[in-house]
């Protein structure tokens, strides 16, 4: 048992990036994760059993894709019902620089490391929430890790065509609906502090020098915090809106603090503020960058989503509007 224990958890990084992308939620893949392991360790328990698998990480990944296709399919119903629009769990951790170090809070865990190491970004996480549970399995499976279409078959009960099929239309409507080359991390970074100041102003003209014609802003309260439940679409709606809304949550709230952070390795913002006894404002915010402007903003403040995120201190960051 020592020898199959060791042998997996060797894989383990790799398959809570298979989950994550899959799934976009860190707890899902955890246990999506520890469910392959049981049927590791049940299948594979005698020598001559571990004898016949010729790649460890293929059959592994195999698994883990099939525990993910019956999580998506259950959860596709389950998201039907859901309040509002529902967003990825984010993994967020600090700026890189002299205060990334320490032990505050950020100790990257497996889906952490695994979102920079593979590059789990936060923007496709979001657009592969429009497919369906069989295109995301064969996109994420052939076009991120390189699996050949009948493996992918097995996982899905069908034909290596077919398979090939789903993953060509996943590919179409990642391509549709993402940016067309990722931002520099550094422009990334001064069209958020553009997006901070105008809000900050309450000046929707200066919004609107950055943001795309169609951008589009979608929130995540799950039902526990007020956001928008359906997207916002356009500029001049999205300025007025994003303004409005971070301006009223600094007034009606106390201690408003906003710390930028990175977002499955992209900028993005922390959003923390005291909201009622008892009950923290807790957000993240991220936005997805195109040929310099801003096309969309997703704002997560579901709790739920959020547990792992470590809390701003009380007296860092804090953030007030203009008058």
């Amino acid at each position: 048992m020592r020898d199959l224990a060791s042998e997996f958890e060797a894989e383990r990084e790799h398959l809570t990036t298979v989950a994550y992308r899959m799934l976009g939620s860190r707890a899902e893949a955890e246990d999506a994760v520890q469910e392959t392991w049981l049927r590791y360790a049940a299948a594979l328990a005698t020598p001559q059993a571990r004898a016949e698998v010729r790649d460890l990480r293929a059959w592994l990944t195999t698994a883990t894709a099939r525990i993910c296709l019956d999580v998506l399919r259950s959860a596709r119903v389950r998201r039907e019902a859901y309040p509002g629009e529902w967003l990825p769990e984010p993994i967020v951790s600090r700026l890189p620089g002299p205060s990334a170090g320490g032990t505050d809070g950020f100790a990257p865990d497996p889906a952490e490391r695994a979102a920079h190491t593979e590059q789990v970004g936060i923007a496709l996480l979001t657009v592969l929430e429009r497919l369906s549970p069989e295109q995301r399995v064969a996109f994420v499976l052939h076009d991120v890790f390189a699996v050949p279409f009948a493996e992918i078959a097995t996982v899905l009960a069908t034909t290596p065509a077919a398979a090939r099929q789903l993953a060509s239309r996943a590919r179409r409507a990642v391509s549709a609906d993402g940016p067309r080359q990722p931002a520099d991390p550094a422009e990334h970074q001064r069209l958020i502090d553009a997006f901070l100041r105008a809000v900050e102003c309450g000046e929707p003209e200066r919004l609107l020098e950055i943001l795309a014609p169609e951008v589009v802003f979608v929130g995540d309260g799950g039902g526990l915090f007020p956001t928008t439940r359906q997207p916002v679409v356009g500029a001049d709606k999205v300025a007025r809106f994003a303004i409005g809304v971070m301006r009223r949550a600094a007034w009606e709230t106390e201690n408003m603090r906003l710390r930028p952070v990175l977002v499955n390795g992209t900028p993005g913002l922390q959003i923390e503020a005291d909201y009622r006894p008892g009950q923290p404002l807790h957000g993240v915010m991220w936005f997805a960058v195109d040929e310099g402007r801003i096309t969309a903003v997703y704002h997560q403040l579901n709790p739920e989503k959020l547990t792992r995120v470590p809390r701003i201190a009380q007296d860092e960051h804090r953030w007030q509007p203009q008058a």
